[in-house]
């Protein structure tokens, strides 16, 4: 197709240089050069090692002395001790850093999501490397900053009232806060137009489309997860380790009692570490949800306190974490020689979560791996000795604080009085004094007012 588009324009008449079809053969050629597939081509992956871009593969980082301590073992039992003691580290970091409080977590999800998009946006760039496109890496970290802009800025809004109407400056900022965020996004949108180069029209879409792609799986989904742990920190905790929960399980089942495999993205999965993951996950959730369940500091919105200048953690529990009395249906009472049992209804819940985090949550992983396979390299990035990048780790966490969110949106989430009453402050004082007239006047029906506020 390419060569009889270049004979018509050879031919008698000539041809614009510059018509549509002359840049459509250069463009055609850019890719030929890049390695993507043109017409005619076959469409089956792996045809051909020019379909895909080379990506320098990971290297190895695992520290010298895990390396000479398990120089005996056959690569196998290697990386089974490799990952594991990693993972014993992580987990014993995660829980240091739920003790510092939220504000610390606020701060490693942000750090977190930065690496993410670095790893993605990385392999991007080393697939296009060659062709030294205008300002990609600069645009990128630009649209990554003005998605945070706008997406923190939601948050101090909500959560801040009390700090924004002590700091003029901060009111400002909140007053004209998603105009300010488009401005900002207009000029990275008009960088970009202004960037684009002749003969590498596609290319450029390309990438300009690979960092939106970014920025709504990363920094939208990150977001989420703040939301999550402001409704409680346990709406924060127990998602995230019922997916770490889950991977370690399905990881063990798979690996002593693997046989049947899952999915051809992911050939190291298998259907034994799936179910043995699933049970694990539903039993692991069940529990650690009574356990934190009993506590104020795990279970209470997340609060700015405008007098300490810190967060808050205090509240009386709602029912979802008070004890509560259950009558069991008539063959679990066979069974089990019970006819009631006490739970607090946040544990019902959690079988929700798990159930989702060792179903559905596993495809995040599944959909990472086929981005992995479509340009042949292992792992995201080498970060984690054992488990790759970041990203690798964070795969399914994303999907299953999307999750959160909407379960407690659609299941949970009544009027939330902090969040109300935080936007009250950012009222006019006449606005302020209108609403508390009507509140006023609504419990005075009610009959809800104690005598003395009537008299006054």
């Amino acid at each position: 197709m390419t060569e009889l588009r270049k004979r018509g324009a050879g031919g008698p008449g000539g041809g614009d240089p510059d018509s549509a079809e002359n840049i459509s053969d250069k463009e055609a050629d850019g890719e030929e050069k890049l390695g993507l597939p043109s017409e005619g081509e076959g469409d089956l992956e792996g045809d051909c090692k020019a379909d895909t871009p080379d990506v320098p593969p990971s290297s190895d980082n695992t520290p010298q002395c895990l390396n000479k301590a398990l120089e005996g073992l056959s690569s196998r039992w290697k990386n089974w001790w490799i990952r594991g003691i990693l993972s014993v580290t992580m987990i014993i970091g995660f829980f240091l850093i739920i003790y510092l409080g939220p504000l610390m977590l606020i701060f490693v999800v942000m750090s977190v999501q930065i690496k993410c998009f670095q790893e993605i946006i990385t392999i991007g760039y080393r697939v296009y490397h060659s062709y030294e496109l205008p300002w990609f890496r600069t645009l990128s970290w630009y649209f990554l900053i003005c998605v945070n802009y706008f997406f923190y800025g939601e948050t101090v809004a909500d959560y801040f009232g009390a700090l924004v109407q002590r700091e003029e400056p901060l009111q400002f900022l909140v007053r004209y806060h998603r105009f300010i965020s488009f401005a900002l996004y207009l000029a990275g949108f008009c960088m970009f137009v202004l960037s684009l180069v002749k003969k590498h029209y596609r290319l450029q879409f390309y990438m300009f489309a690979w960092t939106h792609v970014t920025l709504l799986i990363v920094v939208t989904q990150s977001h989420l997860v703040i939301q999550n742990l402001f409704e409680g920190m346990i709406w924060f905790i127990v998602p995230i380790s019922i997916v770490i929960c889950n991977d370690i399980m399905a990881y063990l089942f798979g690996f002593f009692f693997g046989r049947t495999p899952l999915i051809k993205l992911s050939p190291k999965k298998t259907w034994e570490g799936f179910i043995g993951g699933f049970f694990s996950t539903v039993v692991f959730g069940f529990i650690f949800a009574y356990l934190l369940s009993q506590y104020q500091y795990f279970v209470c919105p997340v609060e700015y306190n405008s007098e300490t200048n810190r967060f808050a953690v205090g509240c009386e529990p709602s029912d979802l974490f008070v004890m509560q009395e259950y009558t069991l249906p008539a063959v679990a009472q066979n069974i089990l020689r019970w006819k009631t049992v006490n739970l607090y209804p946040f544990q019902i819940h959690s079988i929700a979560l798990s159930t989702f985090g060792s179903l559905i949550g596993p495809f995040g992983g599944f959909f990472a791996s086929g981005f992995k396979r479509a340009f042949k390299i292992k792992d995201f990035a080498d970060t984690i000795p054992g488990h790759g990048g970041i990203m690798d780790r964070f795969d399914c966490q994303y999907l299953m604080a999307t999750f959160v969110h909407v379960y407690i949106a659609s299941f949970i989430r009544g009027p939330n009085p902090s969040k109300v009453l935080q936007q009250l402050l950012v009222l006019q004082p006449e606005q302020q004094l209108s609403i508390f007239n009507t509140l006023r006047n609504h419990l005075r029906e009610k009959g809800m007012l104690p005598p003395a506020v009537l008299e006054q």
